[in-house]
């Protein structure tokens, strides 16, 4: 599939139609999806519709956005109007529908973008396989009988099979970087309140992110920039200009190498495209995060607890509608002590001072996203550095501690040996998604452990 600045571009000149574009993209879908199972909905009469109304804004001759006709999808929290937004869950269905696009979406079809359908996730966000009790799993496209990660599992999945050149998803506690690494695509979480979450159904409000995926660093950006900005309508929206990265930032990166709690508990191959990327960058100093174990800790409490309270009525009058293992540990979640939820809070501004002051000597510090490539479906236990350990939370040993502080995050691909992906999350100060960009520019353009593209389940569509 084209990249979403070739598709953009060949539609304002009008060598590419945006009606083709979308019916390529529908065509595959429906080729692909019931083995990958990304999708949990296809909007084809909306996408075609608004398909249509880009191309005739290009025969008028006006510019229908810098991402006019490309195609995209969204993980099934976000609002779409006439439809019901599901959050991977089975409650949900019995919601009304929407009235109105999430904001997030309604910025990226002004921006000339055509919304496709909605991605399958774990419930209610909570995990990271996209195994849904609900729904079904999404496999991962380079490995079938793999996990795709989650919870923005079917987000990940559409874009690294091809289906769509960007994706939509949220956040939380890695649940953008841990299924763009399984999935060997690039992943953005940026800072706390840069892009708005109005219209997305909440996990952990204090917590949660709007983050994109896509298949390049500039496709990444171009998205990035249609995003940010500040909403009223979203409490958490930082009151901020806006700060284009779609040219990202010249001149010598500092890069900082994370050491200790993240080299200990890693496959060697997590490790060593750490320290791969950093070569390909110039080198770097190894540093020591702090604080990375009792930051994980603070999460983990901070999540359960809002989710927990968040659930609390259906918890008391639909559990048996719940995954029994979500339910389960929203419940654990509505019984914790508030004085423990208070103390995490607490814990996490002040870690979060201690995180910053790394960039007095760095300008971004590379990480392991995930201890190992994307573990078997169905396994509840996977090992990793020679150590046996659950699936479902050991897969954010590496992002939850980062979560913590807000900061924005990006996430790179990188092939193992045996060809699987894994990836390398590039932490950045608050507000300078540039510099990460910069970063995963650099690396793309030195070709940095590139991960081939999957072996398609039938012959693919080309637009």
């Amino acid at each position: 599939m084209m990249s979403a600045q070739e598709i953009a571009a060949a539609v304002r000149a009008g060598s590419l139609s945006a009606r083709s574009t979308v019916d390529a993209a529908l065509e595959r879908i429906a080729q692909v999806n019931p083995r990958l199972n990304a999708f949990t909905a296809v909007y084809q009469d909306r996408a075609r519709r608004e398909a249509e109304a880009v191309d005739r804004q290009v025969t008028s001759g006006r510019n229908p956005g810098p991402l006019a006709g490309v195609p995209f999808a969204v993980k099934n929290l976000f609002d779409v109007a006439g439809q019901v937004t599901l959050a991977g869950s089975r409650i949900n269905r019995d919601r009304p529908p929407a009235e109105n696009d999430a904001e997030a979406v309604r910025r990226l079809c002004a921006a000339g973008a055509i919304l496709v359908g909605a991605l399958n996730m774990d419930e209610y966000a909570y995990g990271y396989t996209t195994e849904n009790s609900h729904y079904g799993p999404t496999r991962n496209p380079h490995d079938w009988e793999r996990t795709a990660g989650g919870s923005s599992g079917g987000s990940a999945a559409a874009v690294a099979a091809g289906l769509v050149p960007l994706a939509l998803g949220t956040d939380t506690n890695g649940s953008v970087r841990v299924p763009a690494a399984l999935c060997g695509i690039y992943g953005l979480k940026p800072t706390f309140g840069r892009v708005s979450r109005a219209g997305v159904f909440p996990f952990v409000p204090s917590l949660d992110h709007v983050g994109v995926f896509a298949r390049d660093p500039a496709d990444l950006a171009l998205a990035y920039d249609a995003l940010q900005g500040h909403d009223p309508a979203d409490p958490a929206s930082a009151d901020r200009e806006p700060q284009p990265v779609s040219a990202v930032r010249a001149g010598p990166l500092r890069i900082g190498i994370a050491d200790g709690y993240f080299a200990e508990a890693a496959d060697g191959d997590a490790i060593a495209a750490v320290r791969q990327a950093a070569d390909a960058l110039g080198g770097g100093e190894v540093i020591e995060v702090p604080d990375a174990a009792r930051a994980r800790a603070a999460a983990f409490v901070i999540t359960t607890s809002e989710a927990g309270e968040l659930h609390r009525p259906n918890l008391q009058s639909r559990p048996e509608d719940f995954d029994p293992l979500i339910r389960d540990r929203l419940l654990a979640g509505a019984l914790t002590p508030t004085h423990w939820y208070l103390r995490a809070q607490r814990l996490r501004r002040l870690i979060g001072d201690r995180m910053l002051a790394l960039f007095d000597a760095v300008d971004v510090v590379l990480a392991p996203a995930t201890p190992c490539a994307a573990p078997p479906l169905g396994a509840d236990e996977m090992t990793v550095a020679g150590e046996r350990v659950q699936t479902r939370t050991g897969l954010g040993l590496f992002v939850q501690p980062l979560t913590l502080t807000g900061f924005p995050i990006a996430v790179v691909p990188a092939a193992t040996p045996a060809g699987l992906p894994v990836g390398v999350q590039i932490l950045a100060p608050p507000w300078r998604e540039d510099l990460a960009m910069a970063t995963a520019k650099r690396l793309s353009d030195a070709g940095f452990r590139s991960v081939s593209p999957p072996r398609p389940a039938v012959e693919p569509v080309h637009a």
